[in-house]
């Protein structure tokens, strides 16, 4: 953990400049869900290179489709296939992506209503730059080389000329109408069928790794085969009913959602850390009702007014209340089952979060005093184990709970 200097008000008991510490963090886990016939029928689609939606009661056409009707709440399940190419509704310009989306260069995140559709999909546009992109303008979908079942089946969508564009001026002076992709990504293809004059230069391959990649649960995946026929013409016929049946369908799909952020405590819980790097556990007193919080927040969540006076607390407190963890968690080399509980420290008119060990699981119990141990350097307390000493009584500690 890096530290950067930070000033601070002088309090009593407490540094007048102290390091305020700050920590990349990242919280992560994989999501997996079951698919229901519509969800299943779309993700199998997008494999197949076919775009499916579904139909409202009045009529609407939704992509991506969805099980019920987001007006009336009925259940709904008609399917229908529209194009591959549509019309930017809105977007915005991504000049630095991030780990883990659609394109490694500069792009657009875009709202695209697919032809034969009354609703935007968001998905990534490959253009060469912000004065490329423009409400109006018309795409087409550039699909993964290799497909699964996810909507990064989808590599994303490029510029596409075949014809005026919506809601925009066409002639010399819009400009851009066909601005090409640069296609300098790996792993994606282009429609085999496309009209030759509507292969601009630039339209080259990209890639279609993104944060909300999802692996489907089926066995292979299909790479290039050949393009639904006439999909990119479903603008002059309309959206056409689809069974939504196919060979092998895609029935679940786990997503890695994952968040990467840097953690700044603030004034008093730096504090409270640099305290708990000395194995002395502190909170701030607040100077109306004089309660004793720890962590320390830096304002009393009772009287809403600024604390700062330091208070040590502990090390010994009470269990207050606890689970028994039954599952084990990724990166805990910490056997099930195991108990976490909420601990109120002598002196604290709070409770904090701990580890109970050296009892067995079904023996801790609400009452239960227990005292810190410490291993190494570590910043906080390893676990906490009994002290040996009487439960406390449930007065002392039930405003706690």
């Amino acid at each position: 953990m890096s530290a950067t200097p930070a000033s601070a008000t002088p309090a009593s008991g407490a540094p007048s400049s102290p390091e305020v510490p700050r920590a990349p963090l990242v919280v992560e886990f994989p999501f997996t869900r079951s698919l229901g016939p519509v969800q299943s029928a779309f993700l199998t689609g997008l494999r197949e290179r076919t775009v499916l939606g579904v139909r409202t009661t009045g009529g609407r056409v939704l992509v991506p489709p969805v099980e019920y009707d987001p007006e009336t709440s009925e259940e709904i399940g008609d399917l229908v296939e529209v194009g591959t190419t549509g019309t930017v509704t809105t977007w915005a310009w991504n000049p630095d992506p991030r780990r883990g989306q659609p394109l490694r260069t500069p792009f657009a995140w875009v709202l695209v209503r697919l032809d034969g559709a009354d609703t935007g999909l968001l998905h990534a546009l490959d253009a060469s730059g912000p004065d490329a992109v423009r409400t109006g303008m018309r795409v087409r979908v550039r699909w993964a080389a290799e497909r699964g079942g996810s909507i990064t089946d989808i590599a994303c969508f490029e510029p596409y000329r075949d014809g005026p564009e919506s809601g925009a001026e066409s002639g010399p002076e819009s400009g851009g109408e066909g601005s090409p992709g640069r296609g300098s990504e790996s792993g994606a293809e282009h429609r085999d069928d496309d009209p030759a004059e509507h292969r601009g230069p630039g339209n080259g391959t990209g890639s279609g790794t993104g944060s909300g990649t999802g692996r489907a649960t089926r066995s292979g995946t299909r790479s290039t085969e050949p393009a639904t026929p006439g999909a990119e013409g479903r603008a002059a016929t309309g959206p056409r009913s689809h069974s939504g049946e196919f060979d092998d369908p895609v029935t679940g799909v786990v997503v890695p959602a994952r968040l990467d952020y840097t953690y700044t405590p603030g004034r008093a819980q730096t504090r409270f850390i640099s305290a708990l790097a000395e194995h002395r556990t502190t909170g701030e007193r607040c100077p109306s009702c004089r309660k004793v919080y720890v962590p320390p927040r830096g304002a009393c969540p009772t009287c809403g007014v600024a604390t700062s006076e330091q208070v040590e607390v502990g090390p010994r407190g009470t269990v207050t209340t606890f689970c028994i963890v039954n599952i084990k968690a990724k990166n805990l080399d910490i056997e099930v089952p195991y108990v976490y509980a909420h601990i109120a420290l002598d002196g604290a008119a709070l409770a904090l979060h701990g580890r109970i060990a050296g009892i067995p699981y079904d023996r801790v119990r609400m009452g239960l005093r227990v005292e810190p141990v410490w291993t190494g350097d570590d910043r906080h307390p390893d676990h906490y184990r009994p002290t040996g000493e009487p439960d406390a009584d449930y007065d002392t500690y039930r405003e706690l709970l």
